[in-house]
């Protein structure tokens, strides 16, 4: 892997962990979610006049892409609410990378070289330690996060490919991010009402705005980085955004940091290091 590709994916990665913190900081998790599709679509409509259309190949992995991205909100937000954020999610993140590097074989006909397959388990492994610091959890929290993982893996698959075949990374995923919020701020007015949806946008848009733009910026640059590399390692390398969430939440959240957080750093760092070397 390329040390651009590298860069771009831990930029990346550090939008990622960005909006993430926008919804742990957020009163209202599930809407903040939505509202952050919301703006990622907004954010992606200027551009769309100037972008050649996805080939019609890649069209029904645009659609499967919209439906997963629907239920990994919801997963997200329902995790959120069950467990220790500590928790959760280092067991989303961390799985789903696993999940690829174990079946990119016969999905994709991929071969990681050793390194690379050492970069990427290094890579998870430094993750899913973060699990080993979480105060509070419950077999539910577990259950929804390692589903989620489930889900991520599979739209990461659904995008890699469809990125891959429709003729531009870049469109394909201003595209993509049309369809989940429309699917997202329906269910929302259809449980709460269109009044108390209103009422929070009319509050939190700009939260919606910022956290949209890191998240299509974040997306755009792994999908582009897919068809430059393979799946399973920029799936693995993307996942550093927990390192990023880390150093957000103690510099600027002002949270303690346990033992386990450094070590995980650590063990993060070596990994990323791995596929450079790779």
């Amino acid at each position: 892997m390329s040390i651009t590709v590298i860069l771009l994916v831990l930029f990346g990665a550090l939008l990622h962990a960005t909006w993430n913190a926008l919804i742990k900081a957020g009163t209202d998790k599930s809407l903040d979610a939505s509202l952050i599709a919301a703006g990622g679509a907004i954010t992606a409509l200027p551009f769309l006049p100037f972008m050649p259309f996805p080939d019609s190949a890649s069209l029904p992995y645009i659609a499967a892409s919209a439906i997963l991205q629907f239920i990994y909100f919801q997963l997200v937000a329902g995790a959120y609410r069950a467990g220790d954020i500590g928790l959760v999610y280092p067991l989303m993140r961390g799985c789903a990378p696993l999940l690829v590097a174990a079946t990119s074989g016969f999905i994709l006909n991929e071969t990681l070289s050793g390194g690379a397959l050492l970069g990427t388990m290094t890579i998870c492994g430094g993750i899913l330690t973060l699990a080993f610091e979480a105060k509070r959890g419950s077999g539910h929290a577990i259950r929804l996060a390692l589903a989620n993982a489930v889900v991520i893996a599979t739209y990461t698959y659904v995008d890699g490919i469809g990125a891959r075949i429709s003729g531009n990374s870049v469109s394909y995923t201003l595209w993509m991010a049309q369809m989940p919020p429309v699917l997202l701020l329906s269910w929302a007015i259809s449980r709460r009402g269109l009044y108390a949806v209103a009422m929070h946008v009319k509050v939190n848009w700009w939260r919606g705005l910022i956290g949209g733009a890191g998240s299509i910026g974040s997306y755009g640059l792994a999908l582009w980085a897919m068809t430059k590399a393979p799946v399973a390692t920029v799936a693995a390398l993307r996942e550093t955004s927990i390192l990023f969430a880390l150093i957000i939440s103690v510099v600027f959240l002002k949270e303690k940091a346990s033992p386990w957080r450094y070590l995980a750093g650590v063990i993060i760092a070596l990994g990323g290091l791995m596929l450079k070397l790779a």
